[in-house]
């Protein structure tokens, strides 16, 4: 692959960080660690890419991308180039962490060292999930870089990392763009006519749009959430509801449940046209909101956050997804017992 396609490019609304990055670059400033923010799907790593293969290219042109035809960018082209190293998680083990031995072996004397003459080049992704060895162990080469040395660490959730690495990098946040542009952008990317949906599903993020589609993520969610009202209104039992939510993972089924929630509290609060993650499916959620409780619902929606955030592991999606059906069933019983109240068997988290 050419380093002048797409990969290797920054996207539209990445100009005003490439332009700061440039200025940097051509002012000596660059700074040996970079720490690299975003929801997921803004492109960080295509704009990371993007600064990778400029500062490795020999013959850069004059908005910085990388020509993608000198002996530097055909080494990257076949992922053989020396100075360009990505660090993650090890992809034979069970774990998403990155361990203590990815670390040592990327501070080893040699391994620091640029072996074509140029930059050297690292890629930490996702950086949050260092376990606290490997954060300690990195601490070392932040405190003392190698010069020509440039450390990228990628990052959804920054605030997972500790204050003594964010403290010794230079933070580049990746922002979610203008609806209008995300939306130029992905028409032209995608034969989806529901391309404002998928973009609302994914928060704004083009790139996780796009995810979304090439998944068939819709048709999936569609049986999802026809689930989830028959389960309010009593005609489908949550037990039978979590079977069918098993094929999903627990990142999506969250995603998805935490948007109908939320869509049910902004129509239950009385505003005359709040601003709808699922419009979609505006006039099935405007129904269940006339009998959703305002305050149970928020409490609900707190425990879903509170799942997310805990985040899933080893943890059995099918007793999660029975217990969250349960209590979601509940809110609509009358007489039943608050969320977080319930004293019968224990289903999941």
């Amino acid at each position: 692959m050419s380093a002048r396609t797409d990969r290797a490019a920054p996207l539209p609304w990445h100009a005003a960080g490439w332009e700061a990055l440039g200025q940097a670059r051509a002012a000596g400033c660059l700074p040996h660690a970079l720490l690299v923010t975003g929801p997921l799907g803004v492109g960080k790593r295509r704009l990371v890419a993007a600064l990778a293969h400029s500062l490795l290219c020999a013959h850069p042109d004059g908005h910085g991308l990388a020509c993608g035809h000198c002996r530097e960018c055909e080494l990257l082209a076949a992922g053989t180039h020396p100075d360009y190293l990505a660090v993650g998680p090890d992809p034979q083990s069970k774990s998403d962490e990155i361990k203590v031995d990815a670390i040592r072996r990327l501070t080893a004397s040699d391994a620091l060292t640029a072996h074509r003459g140029g930059y050297q080049v690292i890629v930490l992704d996702p950086a949050q999930n260092m376990n606290p060895n490997a954060a300690n162990s990195l601490l070392k080469t932040l405190e003392e870089p190698s010069p020509d040395t440039l450390l990228c660490l990628v990052c959804e959730q920054p605030e997972r990392l500790p204050a003594t690495i964010r403290s010794r990098c230079q933070g580049l946040r990746v922002p979610v763009p203008p609806e209008p542009q995300a939306l130029d952008w992905l028409r032209r990317h995608t034969d989806s006519a529901e391309a404002q949906t998928l973009l609302r599903l994914a928060h704004g993020a083009p790139l996780r749009a796009l995810a979304l589609e090439e998944e068939k993520r819709l048709p999936q969610r569609t049986r999802a959430f026809a689930g989830f009202v028959e389960v309010a209104h009593g005609r489908r039992d949550p037990v039978a509801e979590a079977a069918a939510w098993n094929e999903q993972e627990p990142a999506i089924l969250l995603d998805w449940l935490v948007g109908w929630v939320s869509d049910l509290l902004r129509l239950a609060s009385g505003h005359p046209a709040p601003r709808l993650i699922n419009q979609d499916q505006s006039e099935e959620l405007r129904r269940l909101a006339t009998l959703l409780d305002a305050r149970a619902g928020h409490q609900y929606l707190m425990r879903l956050f509170k799942v997310r955030a805990d985040g899933y592991g080893s943890l059995n999606a099918l007793l999660l997804y029975e217990s969250l059906l349960l209590q979601w069933a509940g809110l609509f019983r009358p007489g039943a017992p608050a969320p977080g109240k319930r004293t019968s068997r224990r289903h999941g988290p």
